[in-house]
């Protein structure tokens, strides 16, 4: 059961997720590399997850009953090993060895080296199989948890993402949720420009699933919405939340160019102060 959110918990909550969007681009300078657009944007989305709608226990990773959060697009996952740090799976100083040698935070999470990591990412368009694997096992294991994965919108240019929607419509996987990050954006440019992915919607309607649309960076409007898609029992739901890549630096806003390049020293710098601009502005807003 997700608590009703009050608007002390979103200010909470949208303080920590602005804290993360800090947090990851000091990580990512440390790094030298990493992905920078896609996790901005997702922070909120994260944030929600890790502090009010997973049901999960960081110091008991392997909970038999936890929610299973599979994360697609594994290029984002600076943002989520952040709120894992945040959340108290492992040492937030820990993120400063991010992509280095022997270090567990690799630039797609790794199954085997990280406690709270579900599955191992890094080819696009692979998660949404995963997913549907352990959705299904649930399901025949009589578990009550539910599957949440996160996708791209670019990875819905490769065909097994659509053999995947298929079979979840097909078995009416109704304790699968997925949220496409519908930023628009990839690497080499928007996706209506790549690939036009569009009609997103009403391609997963043929589907045979359940659609809903939010905006992915009002984090209450998130909650309220994965409380709909809990309410959906005959049918696996599709959120499509609409993001802002970069959001919170305002030079990385919209700009598919800093899809997959870190800050150096200076634009960190820039990027460090209008975030924490926007901290006093967030705190302000909710007195």
């Amino acid at each position: 059961m997700i608590e009703e959110i009050f608007d002390e918990k979103v200010k909470e909550l949208e303080l920590k997720a602005n804290e993360a969007r800090q947090l990851l681009i000091e990580t990512l300078l440390e790094a030298g590399s990493g992905h920078s657009a896609g996790p901005l944007g997702m922070a909120d989305i994260f944030t929600a997850f890790y502090f009010h709608i997973l049901n999960h226990d960081p110091k008991n990773p392997d909970l038999e009953d936890r929610d299973r959060l599979i994360l697609s697009n594994g290029h984002i996952c600076p943002i989520r090993y952040v709120l894992m740090a945040k959340a108290g799976y492992f040492p937030v100083e820990e993120l400063k060895t991010l992509r280095k040698i022997n270090s567990r935070l690799q630039g797609h999470p790794h199954r085997e080296a990280l406690p709270g990591v579900e599955t191992t990412s890094g080819p696009l368009g692979e998660g949404l199989s995963q997913a549907i694997g352990i959705a299904l096992a649930a399901k025949l294991d009589k578990k009550d948890y539910q599957v949440y994965v996160l996708t791209s919108d670019g990875e819905h240019q490769e065909g097994n993402t659509w053999e995947a929607a298929m079979f979840a419509g097909k078995h009416k996987l109704n304790n699968l949720t997925q949220v496409i990050d519908r930023n628009n954006i990839q690497i080499d440019g928007f996706t209506e420009n790549v690939m036009p992915l569009e009609p997103l919607k009403e391609k997963y309607l043929a589907f045979g699933w359940e659609v809903l649309e939010v905006d992915g960076n009002n984090i209450k409007a998130f909650v309220d919405t994965i409380k709909q898609a809990r309410a959906v029992f005959e049918k696996p739901v599709c959120i499509i939340a609409h993001t802002i890549p970069g959001l919170g630096v305002s030079f990385m806003e919209k700009d598919f160019t800093w899809h997959g390049k870190p800050p150096n020293k200076e634009e960190a710098d820039k990027a460090l102060k209008e975030l924490r601009t926007l901290q006093g502005r967030i705190m302000s807003e909710h007195q």
